[in-house]
């Protein structure tokens, strides 16, 4: 459906395209244009092809005019009475309300806002038209806050005719009128009153009386016009419910990717599954791996050992081989010399068996020579004298009494008299034992590691024999092999 779409404050682009909508690639001069948008009497009508002047003395608004509206004269001044230059009382806070009357400026002051003064270049209406405009002028619209007669007597209405004018007509913020003081410089150039939209009042010129009948009433249905916000707000709606289309076509698309991502999913679960029990089974496979290595590693460990063990008993075994050998060598020597030493020791026992021969023959001798001299008479006659010189001889010889108690204790018949009676009463036998003991200077008990005792069946022999009973002993032993 088509409709128009109103960007004005108070539907003014409604009338006038009512009025003049026939109208193809028209000519606008706006005075006090404010935005090229917002609150825009002319946004609609630029839209549908048509130019214009834009005034808006504003230096900050002017780069907009200059990115929208490229077919627009867009001048960065005020128009007035007079050419030169003004000071503008801007409201910061409120877009729209920069007027060049001291006492707008004064009136929003009271009312609490913060006003700036700015200095703006100030041309006539006729000169920007003498410039400018080279047809028709289709509407002249002027709203600059109180300041609408300067703007008035600065242009030339005998030169240049606008089909309708749009002049605001009340105090700015406030319903009060104040066209009494501009409105005879409007009627008294041709032009008839139309309409007052509580805001603006319109104005047609003579030779389009025609239009008149197009502006006395107020917009309405019939209009078929929405405003701008409602329009963006449509649109909007719009661009939600496609935004909303494709995002439930989306979703159905992102619907059918996740059931295909669920499928996908579970199958995924599945194969996890399937793969979680074959990484189980690899993992007891390894497991009991890592045991029988463990077992074959403790198997190593104990082959090792017995390794080890094995060479230290070769290394004993070399070592006793060794040593037998060094064994051997000195027994071989050993051997060697026990020969020789054999050899000499025979030799010697044949000496010693010879020299026991000849004592043997002198001992013979001896005691025939003996037994003769015993069994003689001088001898027998001559004994009371022999033991009276034997003690004689005996009492100058030293240590005379130890031979005697070593002669008593050597007869026989004594010691078995004397030793049952020691044997009988211990007390007195311990002291006579000690006494003898130092008489005879007998060796101690027990003798010296290094004396070697004799034996008591050799004890009444005498040194040389015991000697040479010593030889033949040893002799004897060597022989044997003990």
């Amino acid at each position: 459906m088509n409709y128009f779409i109103s960007y004005s404050q108070n539907h003014e682009d409604v009338l006038l395209w009512r009025a003049l909508g026939h109208v193809k690639n028209g000519f606008y001069i706006d005075v006090g244009a404010n935005d090229p948008v917002e609150h825009s009497v002319t946004k609609a009508f630029y839209d549908a092809g048509w130019s214009g002047i834009s005034i808006e003395p504003l230096p900050s608004f002017h780069p907009a005019f200059e990115a929208q509206r490229p077919r627009d004269v867009n001048l960065a001044i005020a128009a007035g009475a007079t050419e030169g230059e003004l000071t503008l009382y801007d409201v910061p806070a409120v877009r729209g309300w920069a007027s060049p009357e001291a006492s707008v400026a004064e009136m929003h002051r009271a009312e609490g806002h913060e006003v700036a003064e700015i200095t703006v270049p100030v041309r006539t209406l006729a000169a920007v038209c003498e410039e400018y405009v080279r047809g028709e002028i289709h509407f002249l619209k002027i709203d600059v806050e109180g300041f609408e007669g300067e703007v008035l007597r600065g242009m030339d209405f005998k030169r240049w005719r606008p089909w309708v004018l749009v002049i605001e007509a009340t105090l700015p913020n406030s319903r009060e009128t104040n066209h009494a003081s501009w409105e005879h410089m409007v009627l008294g150039q041709g032009y008839r009153y139309a309409w007052f939209d509580g805001l603006n009042r319109y104005y047609v010129a003579d030779e389009h009386a025609e239009l008149l009948a197009q502006l006395d009433i107020q917009p309405n249905v019939f209009d078929g016009y929405v405003s701008h916000h409602l329009d963006k707000a449509w649109a909007n709606e719009h661009a939600l419910d496609a935004a909303l289309g494709q995002a439930g076509e989306h979703a159905r698309e992102l619907t059918a990717v996740i059931e295909q991502v669920e499928a996908r999913e579970q199958a995924l679960h599945g194969h996890l599954e399937r793969v979680g029990a074959q990484a189980q089974g690899l993992l007891d496979q390894l497991d009991k791996a890592n045991v029988r290595l463990d077992q074959a590693n403790a198997r190593v460990d104990e082959a090792n050992n017995r390794a080890d063990h094995a060479l230290l008993r070769v290394d004993e075994a070399l070592h006793r081989a060794e040593y037998a050998t060094g064994r051997a060598k000195e027994e071989a020597q050993r051997a060697g010399n026990a020969e020789a030493q054999n050899a000499v020791l025979t030799h010697e026992l044949e000496q010693v068996h010879a020299r026991a021969a000849q004592l043997t023959e002198w001992a013979k001798g001896m005691e025939a020579h003996i037994i003769a001299i015993q069994a003689s008479t001088s001898w027998r006659v001559t004994r009371p004298l022999r033991g009276v010189g034997r003690v004689l001889h005996g009492l100058r010889r030293p240590h005379l009494l130890k031979r005697v108690v070593k002669r008593l204790t050597q007869v026989e018949l004594l010691r078995r008299l004397i030793i049952p009676v020691l044997l009988r009463f211990p007390m007195l036998g311990r002291p006579v034992a000690s006494q003898l003991a130092a008489i005879k200077q007998t060796f101690p008990d027990p003798l010296p590691p290094e004396v070697a005792p004799v034996p008591d069946e050799l004890r009444r022999y005498p040194a040389s024999v015991r000697t040479v009973l010593t030889d033949l002993q040893r002799v004897r032993n060597l022989h044997t092999g003990s």
